[in-house]
Parts: C-alpha cells; sequence; structure tokens
C-alpha cells in the first residue's frame, strides 16, 4: 500500500490532565450510545484534525462489556474530530483477519492480541507513521516497541496491557473457612486438596470456551508455570522454538498444571466435570467463586470487567486476587501478561489519526478511568485506575524488580500460539496425555 498522505498531521504527544477526562460527547447536550453526557474540551483534540464523514473501520478481539468501554474511550475523540469510528469485535477475530486480508476485506485498523498473529500479517500492513513511533518511543518500552516491530519494521503501536495469573477468591469465605492465601504453588495445592477433602465446594472453576479461540485460558496456567518453574531464560527459549515445544522441563510443567485442570476433584465447581471447562465461556467462568460452588479462578487482570455489576473489588471487597505464587522461590516475582497491538491495513488521514489517539496517553487515561484496564503507557496516571487491583497491576508492570514475560502463545508464530497450542489445550482437557499434546504442538512449528 502506498505510505503518501492526502495532508501532514500534527498529533499530539503530552498526556491530557485528569480534568479533561470526563469522556463526554463534544457538542452534544445529552447521552450519547457510549453512555458519555455534557460537553467535552474539543481544543483537546485540534491538533488531530478534523474530517467530515471519514470512518474508520475497527476490528478486535474485545467483545461484551469491555467492547463498550472501549468505544466510550474514543467518543470525544470521535464527536470533536468527526471520525466515525465502526467498531467490530469478534471472537473469531484470530482465524478471520487473515481471511479477511488475503480477500480484500480488511479493516481499516485492527487490535492484535498476540505478537506473533500480527507478525503473520505484518506483510499487508502499513508502517506505523512518525507521529506514532515518537508517542512509543517516549511513553513505552523498548520491549514493548518491539512487541510491534517485525524485521525491523515498526507497524504496531501497544495499546493495554493486563496482568495475567491472578488467581481470584472471596476474602469472607477464606476468613470463614480460616484458609490462608498461599505463598507458594505448594502451600496453593495444599489448600487446594484441603478444599477438595471439605467437599463442600470445588477448589476450582475455570472455562476456556472463546469461540474459535477456545483453548487459550489453559495456555496462560501452562505459561505461568514454566515461567514459575524453570525461569525467564527456559521461557525464552521455549518462546523463540531455541527448545522443543515437548522438552521434558515444558511437559513437567504442563504435567503440574494438570494436577488442577485434569483432575475432576479439583474443577469444574459450578459447572460438572473435567470437560466442561471447554464449554464454559471464559468470561463466565468465574461466577461460581461468588456464589460458593468454587473457591478459586485463574484468570487476568481483565477478569474484574467480568464480575457483575457492584461487585466490589477489594481485599476486603467482595472478590479478592492474589498473584499465582511461585514455584521456585529463588526466581523471584515473576509474571506473565499480555497486552493489544494497533496496526494499519489503510493508509489515510482519518486512520493515522485514529491509530496515534490509541497509542496515546490520552486514551490510556480515558480507558483505564473506567475500570477494568490497565495499561504500560508511562503516561498513565496511576491514580486513574479504578480498583485497587488495577492499580496494583500496574504497580507490578512498573516496579523494576518484577520479572515480566509477554504471554508465551501471544509471541509464537500464529500458527502454534492461535492455533496449536489452542487446539492442543482442548484435546488435553479432552483426556490426550501430555507427551501426546506438546509432540503435536511441536510437530506443528513451522519451519524457519
Amino acid at each position: 500500500m502506498a505510505n503518501s498522505r492526502a495532508r501532514k498531521l500534527v498529533l499530539p504527544v503530552a498526556a491530557l490532565s485528569v480534568s479533561l477526562l470526563g469522556l463526554t460527547a463534544c457538542g452534544s447536550g445529552g447521552s450519547d450510545s457510549a453512555g458519555t453526557s455534557g460537553d467535552a474540551d474539543c481544543s483537546a483534540y485540534e491538533s488531530y484534525g478534523t474530517f467530515d464523514g471519514a470512518e474508520v473501520s475497527v476490528y478486535s478481539t474485545i467483545v461484551d462489556v469491555e467492547a463498550e468501554l472501549l468505544e466510550n474511550s474514543w467518543a470525544d475523540f470521535s464527536e470533536c474530530t468527526g471520525i466515525d469510528v465502526a467498531y467490530e469485535g469478534s471472537k473469531e477475530f484470530e482465524t478471520q483477519i487473515g481471511v479477511r486480508a488475503q480477500g480484500g476485506t480488511a479493516p481499516d485498523l485492527a487490535i492484535f492480541p498476540q505478537p506473533g498473529l500480527l507478525a503473520d500479517q505484518a506483510s499487508n500492513l502499513v508502517p506505523a507513521p512518525q507521529a506514532v513511533s515518537d508517542l512509543v518511543d517516549e511513553n513505552w518500552s523498548e520491549d514493548w516497541k518491539n512487541y510491534g516491530t517485525v524485521d525491523g519494521t515498526f507497524y504496531a503501536a501497544p495499546m493495554l496491557a493486563n496482568v495475567k495469573g491472578y488467581v481470584w477468591y472471596v476474602p469472607a469465605t477464606f476468613e470463614e473457612k480460616g484458609w490462608e492465601v498461599p505463598t507458594t504453588w505448594d502451600e496453593m495445592m495444599e489448600l487446594s486438596e484441603t478444599i477438595a477433602s471439605e467437599g463442600e465446594m470445588k477448589p476450582w472453576c475455570a472455562g476456556f470456551e472463546s469461540g474459535e479461540a477456545t483453548g487459550w485460558p489453559g495456555t496462560d496456567w501452562v505459561e505461568d508455570a514454566v515461567l514459575r518453574e524453570h525461569g525467564p531464560e527456559v521461557y525464552d527459549q521455549w518462546v523463540a522454538h531455541e527448545i522443543p515445544f515437548d522438552d521434558p522441563m515444558i511437559v513437567d510443567s504442563f504435567d503440574r498444571v494438570g494436577e488442577i485442570l485434569k483432575d475432576d476433584t479439583m474443577v469444574n465447581g459450578g459447572f460438572g466435570d473435567v470437560r466442561s471447562i471447554l464449554s464454559t465461556p471464559f468470561s463466565e467462568a468465574g461466577q461460581p467463586v461468588l456464589d460458593g460452588s468454587c473457591a478459586m479462578h485463574h484468570q487476568a487482570s481483565f477478569q474484574a470487567a467480568n464480575w457483575p455489576e457492584g461487585t466490589e473489588v477489594a481485599e476486603d471487597g467482595d472478590v479478592w486476587a492474589f498473584m499465582t505464587p511461585p514455584i521456585d522461590e529463588s526466581q523471584g516475582t515473576a509474571i506473565t501478561g499480555g497486552g493489544e497491538l494497533i496496526g494499519a491495513y489503510a493508509d489515510r488521514p482519518e486512520v493515522e489519526a485514529l491509530q496515534t489517539f490509541l497509542a496515546s496517553a490520552e486514551f490510556a487515561n480515558a480507558r483505564v478511568s473506567q475500570g477494568g484496564a490497565i495499561s504500560a503507557n508511562k503516561g498513565l496516571d496511576p491514580a486513574n485506575a479504578q480498583s485497587d487491583l488495577d492499580r496494583q497491576s500496574i504497580e507490578l508492570l512498573q516496579d523494576p524488580e518484577t520479572v515480566f514475560r509477554f504471554d508465551g502463545s501471544d509471541l509464537m508464530p500464529g500458527a502454534v500460539g492461535a492455533n496449536s497450542f489452542w487446539s492442543g489445550i482442548v484435546n488435553w482437557i479432552n483426556g490426550s496425555s501430555t507427551e501426546e499434546v506438546t509432540k503435536s504442538v511441536e510437530d506443528s512449528w513451522p519451519s524457519s
């Protein structure tokens, strides 16, 4: 695609003050479909330019409540610039984005949840404009910029982030039962066995159903175990295929997770047996924690947005979370996480304007201030986080002592990370052995 611009845009790089984050519709006296009301200060968006009747299509995996909050985050930008953002969220994004690109129906912007999938699409994308590159240099770490870079060309800015590996629980239940929050994996297993033996509830509830992406929550479990058991060096070697997917160390980590996920006495509280994990939507899988059908649920920081409206997420609230504890304490605090990357298939001024806004501190503050999301953007004011958990997650991301690794399946080639690893998890939960599954994934790895 051509890289020419119809006109040069001067795009902002400074964060808005908190007072400008009202998310109100510019020039609208009532409430719009995103739930905003009042009058925004459109001077905050003047440098993006104004567009009469322009539309930008955006396609991503973000659906349901999270999609509503995402759309709310650009409501002022849309009203003030005149750019109509046509958003589509789909659970089939990972399989359909390539089909659309090949068929000539790609969106203007795609929000990629995996760097590996982004790399697969790089030949179809427009390199990121200088304004976007400058923003990322200013407000993101070099590692984050590298996730959006393919063969030396920068295509996609990071957007939001998440911290994975949280274990959600009800503080009042733990207090009533006299259960202590575990500080090691062994303690977590001992607690699980205690809960199972008492028979009042299952220790765990889980759900891996996600349309064509079914299985991905299980990859998070395995990645947490690999990082905590074998450390970041082995994790990096595994993700880069410097050791085979079925290396004995990886097999060990699968089996460690299997002590929970493949044991009917451990799962699946509120839903059924082990195999019910595959038919339980990931967004609903944590609900039995609240009604006492299960004690714990493993899911990322974005689980906060999946609780019913009015649920208090706090250490002394309705629900809280602890980080999946270390297996080898000498590895220190190690966490996995993820995020989205925004790549462009089209080369128009209005596309560049929205792409730049989504990479900005303005957007990060607008989205985080609504709750249920965090970002690694350095321009993010932690005070805008709407829950203690979000603030805790931001602190973990900003702590130089934290060993952080991007979600492994997201970094693997799309044929593995968004395909055979997911399907391998499905087969594993359905009864296939660890050896069979890890070998099948290894055999699927694209030749270099």
